[in-house]
């Protein structure tokens, strides 16, 4: 059997961007992105982030709408070599009747089955309920707080969630 997926989400999980604003947290490094009609967007990653998630045994992928972007910007800083992406299409932040976020159809069918842990900061029960609905393998959906980026309670849920899936 293949390893299990690991969708990352950016901005929450390795981008703490709801943390106190004259505050980078601690371990994190500042880079700017310059954006084309506003000033550059400052970003906080962790150097750690990478060597910890390649370690947890999962193949990676971006869930976040940087897209092909993270390659460029994100993954160099966090330590992560280039990884594939999940490519939102059309559904880019498209708002849903039913309040299911506009990432998790999209996931659901680049997994194609597989069992995966998904990590972003804006999942609800609705993507619990469709994911449960829609996927037939074990999925995770872990809530990471927008304040606090990955820490090592969340790396932890990652591995005990892996462990439980068959060899």
């Amino acid at each position: 059997m293949s390893r299990p997926l690991l969708f990352l989400d950016v901005d929450g999980p390795l981008n703490p961007y709801a943390a106190q604003p004259e505050r980078r947290p601690e371990g994190y490094t500042t880079i700017r992105v310059p954006l084309f009609s506003r000033r550059p967007l400052r970003v906080w990653l962790n150097p750690d982030h990478g060597p910890a998630l390649l370690g947890l045994g999962y193949e990676l992928c971006w869930a976040t709408s940087w897209m092909a972007e993270a390659n460029t910007w994100i993954a160099p800083v966090v330590g992560l070599p280039a990884l594939p992406y999940v490519d939102f299409g059309t559904g880019l932040f498209a708002e849903r009747p039913d309040g299911v976020h506009w990432k998790t159809e999209a996931i659901v069918a680049y997994a194609g089955g597989r069992p995966f842990a998904w990590v972003d900061d804006e999942q609800s029960p609705a993507d619990t309920l469709y994911v449960r609905a829609r996927h037939p393998g074990p999925a995770l959906l872990h809530h990471v707080n927008p304040r606090l980026g990955l820490r090592e309670p969340d790396f932890t849920a990652l591995r005990e969630f892996a462990q439980t899936l068959p060899a």
